[in-house]
């Protein structure tokens, strides 16, 4: 908070939420609120006020709006909170927006109730008397070309529960009823040709009681105790954050989840620009089987659902532990009213084991400093899987995103002794768990000591030289082999793991004056597979985002979305986001205020260990300061131990043992 109200990217309070649902509905009645939420000031705008905050113009705070109207319009629109008026509004053809909590729990009860789902659940070996024991997983139905992107609907995954303590994905059935968010209904129910009935094989649960059942808990775990009686090392003023020569604002909305801005590092007094905005931006996670029609069954988790939306409310030695700083979210229902979510980021440093350490191996002199992170963290569940997002700040410039994802498998039944082709695992008795990708898209909105910059591909070489000539006599010469990156067309590169390839985002204006090499921060990422599904596919057609590791495009405001803005039902004929921003590819990015996207992720060939929960699968990677600082730049972290070469000599050597 600023003297004259908010700072301009903080998310929007409940009292201006419904400010602007009140704007909304005195034009547009009987309308559903599916987003409000902060439109972040204009980046030309913003970036004179943050360079001077006392004499600049304030941005403006506008809210961006969209709203399902009778009928099933759909409705985008701006609107001015200080004004209170409407900017701008548009009624859109052949787009459906973000689907909300309240969508997907309505599913549920019309299944349970619904006559033709009542049918197949006989059929498939559950009771009239047992449709209280039936549940499902709403899901957007992706695309299917029966059904269009006219209207609303929502493809229902189903499962039974012998007991509400049980695992509902070890009883999946085998039918998928389609709804009707319009009509409130179940309009189509998608049945196999070979049938599945359900099959009761003995539960496997992973409740405290479940587990005592089958043998207790371990008991040889002694308590770990995390405490910082001075408090921690860093100071958050409303949502501005201080840590160890870092600053930054931590946003949060409905789609993305956390956002950071205006990254900067505090150099021995010279504060340096590093990125402007990073986020986790989309995310899809296509299934591996080609049967209809498990073919839908792609998410898109952050564009179709929404990471904020579906954050969880964190708990004080669960979730986080040590001393933490909490941050909460609002965002609209509806129907109109304002949702808490208590905790939706915690905030905490840890231990990180060591920062740097030498011993001469001539007389015992050592240094040893220990480093220390500072961890920003959501956790969203998007149905059976949970994502623990942290944005990880270290020391000595490096940010390290870091994605760990648990919660449980998608399922499928599968019959005794049925061959499933090798499209996934049976990981129980009846459990067949579908092979997955987990493909995720973040946004780097690079800043490098200055708005201008070019990203280059980075690959350890050997020498082209053959060996015995005079460049190269013993053969051992290798080298970083840097390619500039121009055009957006060029810049659709991808990994290669034989020559650890990397990227540089850099300012060529800014030399080092030892290595005569431009300030540059290198994005260091190895878990990067190809999307498995081929092109001409539903998923490589909708997921353009994901067709390479990387891409890069010209700033411009609003080019936030890379799957597009509004994403359920696409059909990924037309190119929206990235391919489209792309488009022939010829447009310069050298020396521009450019923005990398980075996809990244993980092929899930799922196993009896995952279920019936998956332990923690994290994956990682770096955005580190090359060239970019005149020396190492943690030797003034005060150090564990020191004992320098004239000490050993003065106190004499240590006993060896």
């Amino acid at each position: 908070m600023t003297p004259s109200g908010p700072h301009p990217l903080d998310p929007l309070s409940a009292d201006e939420i419904k400010l602007v649902i009140k704007v909304v509905t005195s034009s547009h009645q009987n309308v559903k609120f599916n987003v409000v939420s902060l439109q972040e000031p204009r980046k030309a705008v913003m970036t004179k006020w943050l360079a001077n905050p006392s004499s600049a113009p304030r941005p403006p705070r506008v809210a961006e709006v969209t709203v399902i109207a009778p009928g099933g319009k759909v409705g985008d629109g701006l609107v001015d909170l200080r004004t209170r008026k409407i900017e701008q509004w548009k009624w859109l053809d052949g787009l459906q927006p973000i689907i909300t909590l309240e969508e997907l729990q309505a599913v549920e009860h019309v299944v349970r109730t619904d006559p033709k789902v009542i049918e197949q659940c006989k059929l498939s070996g559950i009771g009239e008397d047992e449709m209280h024991k039936v549940y499902c997983d709403p899901w957007t139905i992706g695309y299917d070309e029966r059904f269009g992107s006219n209207a609303r609907f929502q493809q229902a995954l189903m499962y039974f529960r012998p007991h509400v303590d049980d695992c509902q994905y070890q009883y999946p059935l085998d039918f998928c009823p389609i709804y009707d968010s319009e009509k409130g209904a179940i309009v189509h129910i998608d049945i196999p040709t070979t049938r599945r009935p359900l099959r009761r094989e003995a539960e496997i649960n992973y409740t405290p009681d479940a587990v005592q059942r089958a043998g207790g808990y371990r008991s040889d775990i002694k308590p770990l105790e995390i405490t910082q009686p001075e408090g921690p090392s860093f100071r958050l003023s409303g949502r501005e954050m201080e840590w160890q020569n870092w600053k930054f604002h931590i946003g949060f909305n409905y789609r993305e989840g956390i956002v950071l801005n205006n990254i900067t590092y505090n150099d021995k007094g010279n504060i340096r620009d590093i990125f402007y905005r990073l986020s986790l931006v989309e995310m899809v996670v296509p299934y591996g089987n080609p049967d209809h029609p498990h073919q839908r069954k792609h998410a898109f988790d952050l564009g179709e659902y929404g990471a904020g939306y579906m954050t969880n409310s964190l708990k004080l030695g669960c979730d986080c532990k040590g001393y933490i700083r909490y941050l909460d979210a609002e965002f609209p229902t509806q129907d109109g009213q304002v949702r808490y979510i208590k905790n939706a980021i915690c905030i905490h440093e840890e231990d990180n084991g060591l920062l740097f350490k030498h011993t001469d191996f001539r007389d015992d002199s050592t240094i040893v400093t220990r480093a220390r992170k500072l961890i920003i963290q959501q956790i969203f569940t998007a149905a059976n899987y949970e994502y623990a997002i942290q944005w990880i700040f270290h020391q000595d410039g490096t940010i390290q995103p870091e994605i760990k994802l648990t919660g449980i498998l998608n399922t499928y039944s599968i019959n005794p002794g049925e061959d499933n082709n090798g499209w996934g695992t049976e990981v129980y008795p009846g459990v067949n768990a579908h092979n997955h990708q987990h493909l995720f898209c973040m946004r780097i909105d690079a800043n490098v000591d200055g708005p201008k910059n070019t990203v280059f591909m980075v690959d350890a070489m050997p020498s082209e030289e053959p060996v015995g000539s005079a460049a190269n006599r013993y053969g051992n010469a290798f080298y970083a082999k840097k390619t500039k990156l121009a055009t957006t067309g060029e810049a659709k590169t991808d990994y290669n793991g034989a020559t650890v390839r990397t990227w540089d985002i850099s300012n060529m204006s800014k030399i080092h004056p030892y290595s005569k090499k431009p300030a540059s921060y290198k994005l260091v990422s190895r878990e990067i597979p190809g999307l498995l599904p081929r092109p001409g596919s539903l998923v490589y057609k909708r997921a353009g985002f994901a067709r390479h590791a990387v891409h890069v495009t010209k700033y411009r405001d609003d080019q936030l979305w890379p799957a597009g803005l509004h994403v359920p039902q696409t059909s990924g004929e037309t190119d929206v986001g990235l391919p489209e921003w792309i488009g022939d590819g010829k447009e310069s990015i050298d020396d521009e205020d450019v923005v990398l996207w980075h996809t990244f992720g993980l092929v899930h060939f799922p196993a009896p260990e995952d279920f019936p929960v998956m332990p923690v699968e994290p994956m990682t990677l770096l955005l580190r300061p090359r060239n970019f600082f005149a020396n190492n730049p943690v030797m003034d972290v005060p150090p564990q131990r020191s004992v320098k070469p004239s000490q050993v000599s003065a106190e004499g050597p240590p006993p060896r043992l």
